[in-house]
């Protein structure tokens, strides 16, 4: 009897070591994004190495994907659980009939830029000129082809009045301005102040500020967040808290904190082999990065907007947007 007892309580003991170490095993979780590198997704990065995620108890296995319209297309398939992708995609889903719910807010500001080849300047003096050009985007579908599109509309034109090209982010959509692929080029830094350092590019329309987001779009626009399905939401809200937990914090982070300081917590590929000049792309593309990870209740209408000048299924959509996007999680984040 004493034996039996003995042996019972050994597996009781081994029963609850096993259920404490599962407890304390990090939940994994598969990001996917719409390119690593490009600025517009830092912050991702700046939790990454900060150890932001593992402090939350998240083992988070990051899948570049190199373009938006990819990264959501792997959600949808089920290959990714997370985006850090931009919010129109949300807007776009619902259109579509599918329940896509961005639950924390990076960027305020798109932060991408429309610019000509400098040896086209003379020919391509406004957007109205882009009529019957190649254009370089991250990929079709994506925000940057929505940005694309909706200054064509804007300035009397048609999507269909230009040829998109996907040229991803970073040196590849550098090479495909050098390499005269393209003749103008919709992307996002560290790609835009390269391509203005060297004189390819000139600048025709700029949502790295709050002057440029308010000239060219109305306002703040909520850009890069974190979405995913609302199922998935439903059944993991403690994961999504503790991913939300850990952006937020590095979003507190960023905030007063020089290029330099930010550079050196980045890896060195980041770079592009030009340290100073990504210190520069930093300068220009910190005052995008939302301070509180948080959504205001009417920059959202900006995006639906936009979408709804040149995409039917939005425009003839009865759009819900207070689906599309959620502050329960931003709210609950420790202020610490």
């Amino acid at each position: 009897m004493k034996r039996l007892f003995l042996t019972a309580l050994v597996s009781f003991l081994a029963l609850g070591m096993s259920l404490a170490e599962a407890q304390a095993a990090p939940k994994r979780v598969v990001l996917g994004v719409g390119g690593k590198t490009a600025v517009v997704y830092l912050p991702l990065t700046v939790v990454e190495r900060l150890g932001f995620f593992k402090e939350e108890g998240l083992d988070v296995v990051i899948q570049d994907l190199q373009a938006g319209s990819r990264a959501l297309q792997a959600l949808v398939g089920g290959s990714v659980e997370v985006v850090m992708g931009f919010y129109d995609h949300t807007i776009q889903m619902q259109a579509q009939g599918r329940d896509i719910v961005a639950f924390v807010q990076v960027g305020r500001y798109p932060a991408i830029v429309l610019g000509v080849r400098t040896d086209l300047a003379d020919q391509v003096r406004s957007i109205a000129d882009l009529k019957g050009r190649k254009v370089g985007v991250t990929a079709p579908g994506s925000s940057t082809h929505f940005f694309l599109n909706y200054l064509l509309v804007k300035n009397g034109l048609k999507p269909a009045d230009v040829s998109v090209i996907g040229v991803s982010v970073g040196a590849q959509a550098v090479a495909a301005v050098q390499n005269r692929q393209v003749e103008a080029l919709s992307n996002v830094e560290p790609a835009i102040t390269l391509l203005e350092e060297r004189g390819l590019i000139k600048v025709l329309a700029d949502t790295r500020s709050t002057k440029g987001t308010r000239e060219v779009l109305g306002g703040e626009y909520p850009a890069a967040v974190l979405y995913t399905t609302r199922a998935w939401l439903e059944r993991n809200p403690d994961t999504a808290q503790r991913l939300v937990n850990a952006m937020v914090r590095g979003l507190r982070w960023m905030q007063g904190k020089t290029p330099e300081e930010i550079a050196a917590v980045l890896p060195e590929e980041y770079f592009l082999g030009d340290r100073a000049l990504y210190l520069k792309v930093l300068k220009n593309s910190l005052e995008a990065f939302s301070p509180t990870g948080r959504f205001s209740d009417t920059a959202p209408l900006r995006p639906l907007t936009v979408l709804s000048a040149f995409d039917p299924n939005v425009a003839r959509a009865k759009i819900d947007l207070k689906r599309t996007y959620t502050n329960e999680f931003v709210d609950r984040v420790p202020k610490r």
